[in-house]
């Protein structure tokens, strides 16, 4: 299906502040990103990145347990916005811990660069989690997709689809329709992206299908639920406004 578009590449956090800001029109951002500018953006049916159960490639890699993270110096992922708004989450009300957290760069180039800084845990996503996961470097291995579905019972949205409430109808449509086109492609041909993300990774094959198999990328009435939950929690500690309405009327 082809479509008239020009394709920007960027991490989860850096797409959306592009969308909020004008210099794209569709993207995928961070669920909490949506949250906060509902009211400018229009959210894409049906496409999402999430989990009903373990994720795999977000992950808190630690020395100890995480209920024995309290005043733990702990490096966060600057890439994913979401991510650690859930990791402060489960500290908080499922483990019951504080700790003392340092917002930094951890994709696949910089793993040699966090291993020598020193630190009690990390939150690491993405290729590098996969990477790092392969290392045994920590003892405990910590997946937030299967930590949220153990105290919820219900699936993790990561990130949605959106586009800007200006843009030309027109273009956005063809564009979710090659978005759904392009997902039942992937889903066909899970064997094939597996083998080239061992490639580029170093990551075994095996894991690399695990992982595609693990991948949630629907929005029903189950994800909307979860994702609803998840902000409502948030929005009772004051770090979004509320739950956006196209989430909230739809669970």
């Amino acid at each position: 299906m082809a479509v008239r578009a020009t394709l920007v590449t960027a991490n989860p956090a850096e797409l959306g502040d592009r969308l909020v800001d004008g210099r794209l029109e569709v993207s995928v951002m961070s669920a909490v990103a949506y949250a906060r500018h509902a009211a400018t953006l229009e959210l894409l049916p049906d496409l999402a990145i999430g989990c009903d159960g373990p994720v795999r490639s977000v992950v808190l890699f630690s020395r100890r347990p995480p209920r024995r993270l309290g005043g733990a110096r702990v490096l966060l992922s600057s890439a994913s916005r979401t991510s650690v708004l859930l990791l402060e989450l489960l500290a908080r009300e499922r483990w019951g811990v504080a700790f003392d957290a340092t917002p930094v760069p951890a994709e696949p180039g910089d793993l040699e660069r966090l291993a020598v800084v020193p630190h009690d845990a990390a939150l690491v996503i993405g290729d590098a989690a996969l990477m790092l996961a392969a290392r045994r470097a920590y003892p405990c291995a910590t997946d937030l997709g299967a930590e949220w579905k153990a105290w919820t019972g219900l699936p993790f949205v990561f990130a949605v689809w959106a586009a800007r409430r200006d843009a030309a109808p027109g273009a956005v449509r063809p564009v979710h329709r090659a978005l759904l086109a392009s997902r039942r492609w992937g889903l066909l041909h899970r064997a094939e992206l597996a083998g080239r993300a061992a490639a580029a990774t170093g990551v075994t094959r095996d894991a690399c299908e695990e992982y595609l198999r693990g991948l949630d990328y629907r929005l029903t009435r189950r994800h909307l639920a979860g994702l609803g939950d998840f902000l409502g929690r948030l929005s009772a500690l004051g770090t979004v406004p509320g739950v956006p309405r196209s989430i909230g009327s739809a669970a």
